[in-house]
């Protein structure tokens, strides 16, 4: 890890990155594409050694209350985040200044801030959301390697909706010749339910692919799944967005059970949930009302 300093901490859309890099090894990661600027190996964290101080600064001079968002670019909570704990102060600081949060993360370790997650929760709206993409353990070891698996994420989701905090899954990516399988689509989103999560997120069977993710991704498939680098090749070329070739009966099998249980499965409906603010009444307001 390095530490570097900050000029800001939140984007024009209130989310935040408290590292650069990863160290979950996920073959597929998006944000290893150059375009992101990352000028330093992926796996030597970044750490934003005055994120706090700014993130502070920033909540107190926001003119309206609003959710703040992390983990769209790097997962928050890994393993340095047990030594650093930016994320977790950072959640105080959320709660003593009476925003609401929301995060994308791969990791159980979020059961650690449990605690603070339901204070958010209480005082305004937290949301967990959580990335799934293979229903067989030992093909999701191979494909996110540093990380817990499907299975130990979906016990996390179970106690987070225990504990009364709205959950979202991302089913995404799904990789073609890999993971685009009915029963793999089928298999995750069964247990989403059982995890009664509120809403899948879904923009299509595939995923995405330029300079800097494609190379790495391509290396890997020649060490796990040798041969399967050349059929990508045949098959998409240097194409950005590249969909399986069951994406449309995939695709129905997803809204279909998603539909079937009760789950949102409308991206602009979840986003629009994500990303509005609320309020909740605090135990004195609720009293005096019940008078």
């Amino acid at each position: 890890m390095h530490f570097v300093t900050a000029k800001g901490i939140l984007s024009s859309k209130n989310g935040m990155n408290l590292y650069r890099g990863c160290s979950h090894g996920c073959i597929y990661c998006d944000s290893r594409s150059r375009c992101y600027h990352m000028e330093h190996a992926f796996e030597d964290i970044e750490v934003k050694e005055n994120a706090l101080a700014l993130l502070e600064n920033a909540l107190l001079h926001k003119r309206k209350k609003c959710m703040i968002g992390t983990g769209a670019m790097t997962d928050p909570y890994i393993p340095l985040e047990t030594e650093i704990c930016h994320v977790r102060k950072a959640l105080r600081l959320i709660y003593e200044h009476g925003f609401g949060f929301t995060v994308i993360t791969k990791s159980d370790r979020i059961l650690r801030d449990i605690d603070l997650l339901q204070k958010i929760n209480k005082k305004t709206k937290c949301v967990v959301q959580m990335t799934l993409t293979t229903y067989d353990e030992d093909l999701c070891r191979k494909l996110e390697p540093n990380v817990c698996t499907t299975r130990e994420r979906v016990q996390a989701l179970k106690k987070l909706h225990e504990a009364g905090i709205p959950t979202v899954v991302w089913l995404s990516p799904i990789l073609p010749f890999i993971n685009d399988t009915e029963e793999n689509i089928s298999g995750v989103l069964d247990l989403c339910a059982e995890a009664k999560v509120y809403g899948v997120i879904c923009f299509g069977m595939g995923l995405t692919l330029r300079e800097g993710n494609r190379e790495y991704f391509y290396q890997q498939l020649d060490r796990l799944f040798p041969g399967l680098k050349e059929k990508y090749i045949r098959t998409y070329g240097n194409q950005y967005v590249v969909d399986s070739p069951n994406s449309r009966r995939l695709m129905r099998l997803f809204h279909q059970t998603c539909e079937k249980n009760g789950m949102l499965h409308n991206n602009e409906e979840i986003f629009q949930y994500l990303q509005t603010f609320e309020e909740k009444e605090t135990a004195t307001q609720m009293s005096i009302w019940d008078y």
